[in-house]
């Protein structure tokens, strides 16, 4: 196929436009009444030497800015020396990550909740997600229970999972 210097201009102004060859297609038919196969449009813009641009990627949403953190990572170790909080509330969530998993768990930790109440969680390859208090019954606030959800997510995040 032999296009004339027009038909050329044309097709290197549509694809300075942004055009896909699908869309070089459907306008070599419609507008210069050329019907062509797919691969004979691309081997017309390589024959051309031009090429198509390349979608600009979604740029991401910047994250939203938080007033203070609710959360500190802290070490294994660390955790189990973390003194209760008194008064019930008032401290912050804190969540570790084991570096071994529990059996049956595709990733584990502890959690100590701002009254100072402590508790196993584990995360199972279905993205279950357990819980188990130290204390019998305990169920933590609906307050530290989100706070606990964002902590864990950060702390996963971390980890690249």
């Amino acid at each position: 196929m032999t296009l004339d210097d027009t038909q050329k201009a044309r097709v290197a102004e549509w694809i300075e436009q942004g055009a896909k060859l699908s869309e070089i297609q459907i306008r070599l038919a419609e507008e210069l009444g050329l019907k062509l196969t797919y691969m004979e449009v691309r081997f017309l813009v390589d024959d051309l030497k031009l090429v198509p641009k390349e979608p600009e990627p979604p740029k991401p949403a910047p994250e939203p800015p938080t007033a203070k953190p609710v959360t500190e990572h802290v070490a294994k170790d660390e955790l189990e020396l973390l003194p209760p909080t008194p008064g019930g509330g008032g401290g912050a969530v804190v969540v570790s990550v084991d570096q071994i998993a529990r059996p049956g768990a595709l990733v584990s930790g502890k959690v100590v909740f701002s009254d100072g109440q402590k508790a196993e969680w584990t995360l199972d390859q279905m993205g279950r997600l357990g819980l188990a208090a130290e204390q019998k019954g305990y169920r933590p606030t609906q307050t530290d229970i989100e706070q606990f959800q964002t902590a864990l997510q950060r702390e996963l995040s971390k980890l690249g999972l």
